[in-house]
């Protein structure tokens, strides 16, 4: 039948099967040497075009925008804040009582009467009607401030407030 043996192939002792009928004799299984480490790849410089320029290389698409708990905090908070602090200024602002007068004493409400234009009448007869003893500029000044008249004209059937003091 077959017999096993050792024998030596390329300086290693390996078991050979020998065959009766045949007389051959075969290596058993050889072992195959260690793998030795591929060199790192090496990438290729970017190709050269027109005019020594380096063609531009495709890049991968970037990874979606991720926002920790922090950046969302500043992306959203912060904004929120400087809203909240703009409308708290301008409704501070809108709902402020207008500074009239230095003082309380200044504040006092001015007398008037209502007159009614006549036809033919200007501001000019009515102030020197009104207060004779006053300079009519004056009360000119104040006929248009009390009834916010953006014109010195007056139109028949007008009420004013002028004032009597």
């Amino acid at each position: 039948m077959s017999a096993i043996s050792a024998s030596q192939v390329n300086g290693r002792h390996v078991p050979v099967q020998q065959d009766t009928s045949a007389q051959q004799v075969k290596p058993a299984q050889q072992t195959k040497p260690a793998r030795q480490p591929k060199p790192a790849q090496q990438t290729k410089p970017a190709r050269q075009g027109k005019c020594g320029q380096q063609a531009h290389q495709r890049q991968a698409p970037l990874p979606p925008l991720r926002l920790t708990r922090r950046g969302k905090v500043v992306l959203i908070g912060i904004p929120l804040m400087l809203l909240a602090a703009l409308l708290l200024s301008l409704a501070g602002f809108f709902n402020s009582p207008a500074k009239a007068s230095d003082t309380p004493e200044d504040l006092v409400v001015t007398p008037t009467v209502t007159v009614t234009v006549q036809p033919g009448e200007s501001l000019w007869a009515i102030a020197g009607s009104v207060a004779p003893e006053r300079d009519a500029r004056d009360v000119v000044a104040e006929i248009v401030q009390l009834n916010n008249l953006s014109e010195g004209t007056v139109l028949p059937g007008q009420e004013l407030y002028i004032p009597t003091r």
